[in-house]
């Protein structure tokens, strides 16, 4: 399985996703203009990584803003990723947002009790 890695845009994330170390990152602003499109590589690379269920996951959700069809995206990322729990690997969802950013905060509130996830929470000042 090879690395996955999308330079940031104006408007998409960058993406890093390195099977071999058990590492996602997902960093800056989503609202391509079809965000599904955008996102299919990198959801179906989690589901092969999650039928190897060999290795552990660290995911790392440092987003600015992302607009409704990513918010969609961003959860079906999530459903995946713990696909890797599921076959018995450790899965650490970190959530970073800004200070002040309640509204960022809360998403990931959100993402977690829809879930049934536990998140680790990284207040960040820029």
């Amino acid at each position: 399985m090879n690395k996955i890695i999308y330079r940031p845009t104006r408007t998409t994330p960058l993406i890093f996703f390195d099977p071999a170390r058990g590492l996602l990152e997902l960093r800056g602003k989503s609202s391509p203009e079809n965000a599904i499109g955008f996102y299919t590589e990198l959801i179906n690379g989690i589901v092969e990584f999650a039928d190897g269920g060999t290795k552990n996951l660290v995911a790392n959700f440092k987003l600015e803003y992302f607009n409704t069809s990513s918010s969609k995206c961003i959860f079906d990322i999530l459903k995946k990723i713990l696909l890797v729990e599921q076959n018995g690997n450790k899965v650490s969802i970190n959530w970073y947002y800004e200070t002040y950013d309640e509204d960022m905060q809360e998403a990931g509130e959100d993402y977690a009790d829809l879930l049934g996830a536990t998140f680790n929470y990284i207040e960040i000042e820029l």
